[in-house]
């Protein structure tokens, strides 16, 4: 993935501090940040998508400058070219599967039409296999199809990396098993690098490339 990552926040709530100061390097396709709750994983996930801006600091990924508080460089999340999994996975509840895949193609902030088509959509419909449920919105779908959706919106752009928060939590333990192996093979036939944040130590076997993990805002140890 050749990601670049130093740097520090303060967040306060009322009289409450938390220091996010994560340092690190890789150059491995898949990226597993492993540690508890309030660790400050969600945090920096958000920062390396610009959701959120760094105190100061310095974020590249594959060589590019997404963040340099020196060189006054901060890109807009929408330029960054990076996808980003929410844990709940944050499915337009107005559009349909179709919609939701197609929005992802769109600049701006139209909807596309219930009826939209093209190459693109057609194509992660059928990788995803989501064609039958093509006209559904997200309450008539499983816990997996609403993954899968999710999957082929933030894919659909064909971004530089895929950014995954959490992204099993939501399942039941079943389920949880067979999208683990979903992801695992659709990671690997498409080669898209993928940095995946988590609590649980199975997500940390079967996708940890590399793994880092986090404590108290910090990047604790690390294990290739």
């Amino acid at each position: 993935m050749q990601i670049h990552v130093d740097i520090s926040k303060t967040l306060r709530s009322g009289s409450r501090e938390f220091h996010l100061n994560a340092r690190f390097e890789s150059d491995s396709q898949r990226v597993v940040i492993y540690g508890p709750s309030g660790a400050g994983k969600s945090q920096l996930l958000k920062a390396l998508a610009g959701l959120t801006t760094p105190d100061r600091g310095r974020i590249a990924l594959a060589g590019r400058s997404l963040f340099d508080s020196d060189g006054g460089v901060n890109v807009a999340p929408q330029a960054r070219q990076v996808a980003y999994l929410f844990q709940d996975y944050a499915l337009f509840p107005h559009l349909n599967v179709r919609q939701n895949i197609g929005f992802g193609l769109r600049r701006g902030w139209r909807n596309p039409l219930a009826r939209v088509d093209d190459d693109a959509i057609r194509y992660w419909l059928q990788a995803f296999e989501l064609e039958h449920v093509a006209h559904q919105h997200p309450h008539q779908l499983s816990g997996g199809q609403r993954q899968r959706v999710a999957l082929a919106r933030a894919l659909a752009p064909q971004p530089a990396a895929l950014l995954l928060d959490e992204p099993f939590a939501a399942l039941d333990p079943g389920l949880r098993v067979r999208m683990r192996a979903e992801l695992d093979a659709l990671q690997r036939r498409l080669a898209i690098p993928m940095m995946l944040i988590t609590h649980d130590p199975e997500d940390a076997e079967v996708f940890g490339e590399h793994v880092l993990r986090m404590d108290n805002g910090s990047i604790a140890t690390e294990a290739p």
